[in-house]
Formats: structure tokens, C-alpha cells, sequence
């Protein structure tokens, strides 16, 4: 057995000790490996290696937990007292909210143990290992620490290796690390402090070779893998309530304890002036009824389904309803890089050949583009040393281009593409090259060296081609090409002023040399690329971002939304690419950029501070990304993470609302994501933003619009009670208006268009509560309105025209839906005159107030509609003053608008 347990942090220090230490902890000969004895032992002792779930709530006490919130309560008070009054399909509607609510619920929770499978499934696969001295195949679960893995290129790393032979090693380790080239591996002892990414002698479970081959022994597996503690931070983060809900759950519980304070007050009051009991009781059950608005819960199911449709339509798939509405409230998003910012496809961009710059057009890996000299398009046949540049990239190359499902894909090597593409927008087709020019014999790209050698035939001679580092490179030449194409001597200040400026942008640049040997000549060794090469020229390549950003990134910032790129790329690339997009302005320095090693220095206290004020982060760890989006977070802010990699998948569920990328994202990040985008643009969030604005724009509008029609009809009964008056209203009259101005008023509000200015204004403050000061005067204006005309309507009917109780009631009811019809189309928007947005724009609402009419004229003149609610037919002179109330109530709402705002000067305002 291994003299040492795994660490609990597992790289934590395996990079730093020397390979006789890793082969005496380890207890392993790398070249016989373990037994199969031992190896069985070991998985005894350690377990399979696999990524394992932790045990969660049970299945029962999930759903159970759904009906855990004020708003249930009260629906269960509503549904329970319906049932009391007799009325069971109405408490059975109600019921069945309820129910229906817990289930999608419970559904959506199951999101976390996705995340686990898909991380479970990224690590399993089978392994080459040397056991007792002999290759062979096993399932990568049966690897044990201590293990000798032997890779090469295509591999998935099966656990986490410390290598010991390396051969032109490189792992993608970009859904790892957010590194967006493959990582160069080698050997040798590392720093303790050096970061994750740089860890070139350590390879991770689930990354991929893509070329090279390597031998490396397991110091862990399964859960202890860097992969498996990134399962372990996503099965331990909290899953946090969104904006949306802790609204409703505090509107609730206010709610709840109001109306149950009011039945109670009622109750006791009827009781000491004398009232029976029993009538005091059912006087109280009708101000309850009256009060609770039953129709909220639907609509807020409603409206954020009718989100995600429209989100659908946009590209943007949302895996929790309540998300639609978070995003609308988004404050801050940290975005990735790499395959989020940007394209994930090295392009080339600038190239320096015979003393001239050129650049290319176009980005990723499609082959359309152009190549010009300053404003001038250029063809390579024209330009000798651009031709040679360009052809040594296309024939120096180990890499392909294919085309699959009508989009260009890169096998092999990101750069060696770029270089291809590069080629092909200058006319240097791969296939013909090759043909023209084939291969002999190469030199791999070595760590070491930093560079590869091919030698072609073809023609009188042969030619030897190169490409690595310019470092490496340009000590090894001798002259160079002009524009021409003729032999000059080699101007090292400028090929390095050049490389330098290329750096500035934030451009990988590579150097690239030919020789020409005899016609005889065979083979390639290093001795033949050590001096008297040729200098061809240098080749500026990134990763470049993606072409919709630039206006997305000002559409947010216009938008009031802070965007924030968490990266695990360079800094010099990641402030670039921030340059390009317009992420942050550029200081007297330059663009801040804060690295992950500077983050450890940063104090729990100081850190939310610094994720407020700096925009591009560098070189981060995944616990780091985690730790940026709950420093947000403490500062109140909203925060959307968008990625694509396993590393992103802990603050993805962290975070308020996590966004994944749909084409390149793992199933990890998916799994974790609360929406995903199906075009991985980040355009599409701009546009989500927007529908999510709108969601809670119109889910506002109705918890506004119900507040007094809910008040209003709870206080008429109320009064009576205080006042010791008869009941203006039954409980089984205020179940009819509530249960149908909900479904045919209330709920068109959720198809209200989007207003114009919804994007010029700022994000919503999570601190501020649905009910403003403002909105609680308009609600308590539209509820003494609805009341005042109540009382009157039922004195005048009462006293003045002599006509019945039944009738009374009846005028009453249509006083209370008339007035709440009026207030409906006040509501449609909370800043702007019904008349500025068009009084047309949403036929729903009118189509709702017309069928709410012909409901109210079959409750009043319908002979069954009669026995079942104590109703009566009312003649014209009610319905003249029943419209004068409505009109009065649409006219002062309106009126305060205009004193309020005046005009459009609401546009990009709110209600405070």
C-alpha cells in the first residue's frame, strides 16, 4: 500500500516532489507497474475510480418541502375554506395549483444530480496501464493510485497523473482550466505556489490528448480527481432562491399574517357587540376569501412559461422557470473567455513577412477571408515571402480541417489550424500543398525545443521547413526574405520590434524558417535545423471574440449591467480580447487585470470590493470563480455566470442564474446551468435579458394589479363588521369575482408587449421591494375608490331607489369587477399613459374585458347564475352609475401618472 494517503487536496503537491519521491510514496516500479494483487488491494481500499454523488434529500421529503412556503398556506386556507363554504370546484382549482406547483418543483431540483452523472460519466472510460510488467486495456474505474498510465494522442486522461515520459506531449485542458490552447507537457520538479494551469508535469482526469504520448502514474482518482473535487463544490453549493421568490415569500408572509389579523379583528369585534357566532365566523371566512388573491400563483407559473417560450424562440432554453425572471434582474455577469467571448478557434490575424505587416479577415476556423496591406487586398502569388510564410505554416503541420454538419472542424493541434486557415484564405489549399510538396521525414514539437521540422521533396530539391518559438527560431537564422522573395541579411530589431507589438495585442506568435537541402537529401535530425535557416516571416494568432459581442457588451452596459470575464487564460490575452470587446475602459496603465495568484492575497473582507471594481480576471482557479460570484453576491449583486467547462459548473450553480453554452459546453456545465444557449452567442443573453425584464415587468404589473382589488374587497367586509352593517357582498359572490377577474383580467397581463424603454433602464435593486412607496399610494388610492363606490352604489340601491338586498349585492359585485376591469388597463403600464403605449397593443386585455363583461351580464341576468351566487337582474340607471365609479378610478390612476411623470418623462424610468 502507498506510504501516503491521498490528499484531500489532490495536486496539491504531487507537481512539487521529484519523481523518486512520487515512485517511493506511490510504492510502484514504473517499469514492471503494480500487480494485479496489489492493484486489487488498492481498489479495496480506495474505491472505484469514479466521480460519486452525494446522498441528498430523499425523494419524499423533496416534494414535501415544496409546500413549505407562505404562499402554499395560504392557498391551503383559501382551498380549505372554499371547501367549507360548499363550493369544491373552486377549492379543488385551488387545490390543484397547488399541487401542480410542487411538482415542477421537484422536477426542477433534480438539476444538481444531473450535473453529478454527467461528471461521472466524463470519467469513465478505459485505460492503457503496464501491470506487472505488461500493457494492457482496463476500465479506467479499476485505476488505483499508483498505477503507470501509458497515453498518446485522442486519450481521455482516466485520473490524475503525475508524468514521468513525455513525447511531444499536449493536453486540452480547456474545459479544466479555461486554458484555450493545448497545454505543452513536460517533466521535472515545479514550484509548490504554482497555479493549476501551469502545472505542465501533472495531467487531469477527463482532459484530452491531442498529441504526443506520455507515460504518467495515478495519485488519484475518482472523488480526489481535480474533476471530482469540482463534483464535490457543485454538490456543496448552495442553491439560493431567486429574486422572484424571496419577493413573493415576503409579499406572502406579510400577506398571510394581514389576513389573518383582519378575519380575527372582525371576528372579535362582530362577537363583543353581539353577533352570533356562527355568522361572525362566516363573515370572517368571507374577508379571507376576499382578501387572498388566488389567482397569483397561476399567474406567476403562467407568465414565466410564456418566458421561456419566447426565451426558446431566441435560442435561450431555460431549465428553471424561476430564471426567466432572475435574468431580467441580472445586476452583474461574469462571463469565461474562452468559447463564451470568444470563438474557441485560434485564428491568425497578423502576419510579418518580407519587412511588410498584413492582415487577415474573417475568425475560427472557416476558410473565407482575405488578406490585406493596409486598406489593399493581396494575393500571396504577388508576394513571394507572404506565399513562402504561408506555405511553411500549411506544410509544417500535423493537423486537419474537416467539415461536419456544414461547419468547420479542427483535428489536432488549435494553432496548426490556424496556420491551415491562414493558408487556405491565401490560396494554399492543405491537400494540394501536401501533393505538391510531400513529407519526408519530421521532428515533432518537443517542450523542449519548441518547435517542428518537415522535410519536403518535390521539384530539383528538397526544403525544410520550421516552426516554433521566435526565440528559438530566429538564432537559428541567417538571412531573410524581402518583399521580393530575394536572400537579405536578417534584421533581428525589427522582426523583434514586430513580435513585440504582436504581444501587445495579445497575439500568440510563432516564427517560421526554411533551408533547402540537396535532392538526396533522406532524413531530418536536429543538426540539420541548427543554423542557416532563412527567416520567412512571424504569424500573430488568437483566440479571436466572437463578432456579436462588441454590441451585446455595450447593449448590457447600456443597460446598467456590469460584464465581468473570470478566465483561466493569460492575462496579456484576456485584457486583449477585453480591449477588443469593449469590456472595460482602458486606464493611464492600461486594462486592470487582477490574477488568480493575486486573488489568493486577497482577503475575504477586501475581495467583494475588488470583484466590483475590476472587470477582467486572469489565470483563475475554479474554486476562485466560485469565490468571485459569492463576493458579488455579498454586495447584494445579481449575478449571472455564463460557461462552457467542467471548471465553470460550481459557480454556474452558485450564482444567481447560471447560463451554459449549448454547442461547446460540457454536460457538467449544462447539468449545472439554469438556461443554456443554444447558439453559444452572447448576443442571446443581451435578448434573454431583455425577455426577463419584460417577464418580471409583467408579473409586477399584476401583483399590482390585484393588490387593491384583494384589499378592496376584504375592506367592504371588513367595514361592515366594524361598522355593524349588513354584508354589501356574500363570501360565494367574492369566490365568483375572484376566481374570474383572475383568469379573464389579471392573467392578460402576462401577454402585455414589452415597452419600449425596458432596456434604457438601470437593473432592478434586489434590496428594493414589489411594493414601492408610490405603488402602496396608488393601491390604497384604487382601493378607497373601489370602496367608497361599493358603499355608495349599495346605499343608493338600498335607500334611495328602494330596491332589495339581492339587488344591492348584485351592483355591488359589478362595481368591484368594473372597477377592476378600469384598473386593469391603468396597469398595463406602471409609468406611461395607456394611451402613449397604444391602447390596442394588447388585444388579449381587451379580448379578457369583453369576455369578463359577458360573464358579468350572465351573472346578472341568467336565471342559473342567480341561484347559485343570490344574484338579480339591475336596471339601467345601476349600470350608469356602476360606470361612473370604473371611470372615476380609471381617471385618477391616470391622472397620477401624468402628475407623477408628465408626458413620456417616464421613458427609461420606474415607480420607485
Amino acid at each position: 500500500m502507498p506510504k501516503e494517503k491521498e490528499s484531500s487536496h489532490p495536486s496539491s503537491d504531487w507537481h512539487a516532489r521529484s519523481e523518486k519521491e512520487v515512485r517511493e510514496r506511490l510504492e510502484v516500479d514504473p517499469h514492471a507497474g503494480l500487480t494485479e494483487e496489489e492493484a486489487g488491494k488498492r481498489l479495496a481500499s480506495h474505491g472505484p475510480n469514479r466521480v460519486t454523488a452525494k446522498a441528498g434529500r430523499p425523494a419524499w421529503l423533496r416534494f414535501l418541502l415544496q409546500f413549505h412556503q407562505p404562499l402554499v398556506y395560504i392557498l391551503v386556507a383559501a382551498g380549505t375554506i372554499t371547501a367549507l363554504l360548499g363550493e369544491f370546484v373552486d377549492s379543488a382549482v385551488i387545490f390543484g395549483v397547488v399541487i401542480i406547483n410542487a411538482i415542477v418543483g421537484y422536477i426542477q431540483e433534480a438539476k444538481a444530480e444531473r450535473a453529478i452523472e454527467a461528471l461521472s460519466r466524463m470519467v469513465v472510460t478505459e485505460a492503457t496501464v503496464r501491470r506487472s510488467g505488461q500493457k494492457r486495456r482496463v476500465p479506467s474505474e479499476e485505476l488505483v493510485p499508483g498505477d503507470v498510465v501509458l497515453m498518446q494522442s485522442g486519450d481521455l486522461v482516466p485520473a490524475d497523473l503525475r508524468l514521468i515520459s513525455v513525447n511531444s506531449l499536449q493536453v486540452a485542458e480547456s474545459a479544466l482550466t479555461g486554458e484555450s490552447v493545448p497545454v505543452q507537457k513536460g517533466r521535472g520538479v515545479l514550484d509548490p505556489a504554482t497555479p493549476l494551469a501551469d502545472r505542465r508535469n501533472l495531467a487531469f482526469a477527463g482532459t484530452h490528448v491531442t498529441s504526443g504520448q506520455a507515460e504518467g502514474i495515478v495519485f488519484a482518482t475518482g472523488n480526489r480527481t481535480e474533476t471530482g473535487r469540482i463534483a464535490g463544490m457543485l454538490a456543496d453549493t448552495v442553491e439560493l432562491s431567486t429574486p422572484l421568490t424571496r419577493k413573493i415569500a415576503a409579499f406572502s408572509r406579510l400577506l398571510l399574517w394581514l389576513i389573518l389579523g383582519l378575519a380575527a379583528l372582525g371576528f372579535i369585534v362582530g362577537v363583543m357587540r353581539g353577533e352570533k357566532a356562527v355568522d361572525m365566523f362566516m363573515a370572517a371566512v368571507a374577508l379571507a376569501v376576499g382578501a387572498i388573491p388566488e389567482g397569483l400563483p397561476a399567474a406567476v407559473t403562467i407568465v414565466l412559461a410564456i418566458g421561456v417560450n419566447r426565451m426558446a424562440r431566441r435560442r435561450a432554453i431555460i431549465r428553471k422557470l424561476p430564471a426567466v425572471e432572475t435574468l431580467g434582474g441580472t445586476t452583474v455577469i461574469c462571463s469565461d473567455k474562452t468559447g463564451t467571448l470568444t470563438e474557441n478557434q485560434m485564428t491568425v490575424q497578423r502576419i510579418f513577412a518580407g519587412g511588410n505587416t498584413y492582415t487577415l479577415t474573417g475568425t475560427g476556423y472557416d476558410p473565407s477571408g482575405e488578406i490585406h496591406q493596409g486598406e489593399r487586398r493581396v494575393h500571396p502569388d504577388k508576394h513571394p515571402a507572404l506565399e513562402e510564410c504561408l506555405r511553411a505554416g500549411v506544410l509544417c503541420n500535423e493537423s486537419e480541417l474537416v467539415i461536419a454538419e456544414g461547419r468547420p472542424h479542427m483535428q489536432g493541434d488549435p494553432t496548426e489550424a490556424a496556420l491551415l486557415v491562414a493558408g487556405a484564405k491565401g490560396g494554399l489549399i492543405h491537400a494540394e500543398a501536401k501533393d505538391a510538396a510531400p513529407r519526408l521525414d519530421m521532428i515533432p514539437f518537443e517542450s523542449e525545443h519548441m518547435f517542428r521540422a518537415t522535410l519536403h521533396g518535390g521539384g530539383a530539391g528538397r526544403t525544410i521547413y520550421k516552426v516554433g518559438a521566435v526565440e528559438r527560431l530566429l538564432e537559428r537564422c541567417s538571412d531573410q526574405l524581402d518583399a521580393e522573395g530575394a536572400l537579405v541579411p536578417l534584421d533581428e530589431g525589427a522582426i523583434q520590434t514586430t513580435v513585440e507589438a504582436f504581444a501587445a495585442d495579445g497575439l500568440r506568435v510563432l516564427a517560421l524558417a526554411r533551408r533547402h537541402v540537396s535532392a538526396d537529401h533522406g532524413e531530418l535530425s536536429h543538426d540539420h535545423v541548427k543554423g542557416g535557416l532563412t527567416f520567412l516571416g512571424l504569424q500573430g494568432m488568437i483566440d479571436p471574440p466572437r463578432k456579436e459581442v462588441i454590441d451585446a457588451i455595450a447593449g448590457c452596459r447600456e443597460a446598467g449591467i456590469r460584464v465581468k470575464m473570470i478566465t483561466g487564460d493569460h492575462a496579456v490575452t484576456a485584457a486583449a480580447v477585453a480591449r477588443q470587446i469593449g469590456l472595460a475602459d482602458e486606464g493611464a496603465d492600461g486594462i486592470r487585470v487582477v490574477t488568480g495568484r493575486e486573488l489568493e492575497e486577497v482577503s475575504d473582507e477586501d475581495l467583494p470590493d475588488l470583484a466590483l471594481t475590476t472587470e477582467v480576471f486572469a489565470r483563475v482557479a475554479p474554486e476562485q470563480k466560485l469565490r468571485l460570484v459569492r463576493a458579488l453576491q455579498s454586495r447584494g449583486q445579481i449575478v449571472a455566470m455564463t460557461g462552457d467547462g467542467v471548471n465553470d459548473a460550481p459557480a454556474l450553480k452558485q450564482s444567481d442564474i447560471g447560463i451554459a453554452m449549448g454547442i461547446t459546453g460540457t454536460d457538467v456545465a449544462k447539468g449545472a446551468a439554469d438556461m443554456i444557449l443554444t447558439d453559444d452567442h452572447f448576443a442571446t443573453i443581451a435578448a434573454a435579458v431583455e425577455e426577463g425584464r419584460g417577464v418580471f415587468d409583467n408579473l409586477r404589473k399584476f401583483i399590482i394589479w390585484t393588490l387593491p382589488t384583494s384589499l378592496g374587497e376584504g375592506c367592504i367586509i371588513l367595514l361592515a363588521i366594524l361598522l355593524g352593517l349588513t354584508l354589501p357582498v356574500l363570501p360565494v359572490q367574492l369566490l365568483w369575482v375572484n376566481m374570474t377577474t383572475a383568469l379573464l383580467l389579471g392573467l392578460m397581463l402576462v401577454f402585455e408587449p414589452k415597452e419600449r424603454d425596458l432596456m434604457s433602464r438601470p437593473p432592478r435593486d434586489p434590496a428594493k421591494p414589489l411594493l414601492t412607496f408610490p405603488l402602496f399610494m396608488r393601491t390604497g388610492l384604487v382601493t378607497s375608490i373601489m370602496i367608497a363606490g361599493a358603499y355608495w352604489v349599495f346605499h343608493v340601491e338600498m335607500k334611495a331607489t328602494g330596491e332589495t338586498l339581492a339587488e344591492a349585492r348584485t351592483a355591488v359585485v359589478n362595481v368591484v369587477v368594473a372597477v377592476e376591469t378600469a384598473y386593469l388597463f391603468c396597469c398595463r403600464s406602471l409609468n406611461h399613459s395607456i394611451f402613449s403605449i397604444g391602447f390596442w397593443t394588447n388585444r388579449f386585455a381587451l379580448l379578457g374585458a369583453a369576455a369578463m363583461t359577458g360573464a358579468q351580464i350572465l351573472y346578472t341576468y341568467a336565471p342559473l347564475m342567480n341561484r347559485l351566487f343570490h344574484s338579480t337582474p339591475l336596471p339601467m340607471e345601476s349600470w350608469l352609475r356602476i360606470a361612473a365609479i370604473a371611470l372615476a378610478a380609471f381617471v385618477a390612476v391616470e391622472f397620477e401618472k401624468w402628475i407623477r411623470f408628465g408626458g413620456n418623462r417616464g421613458e427609461g424610468k420606474e415607480l420607485e
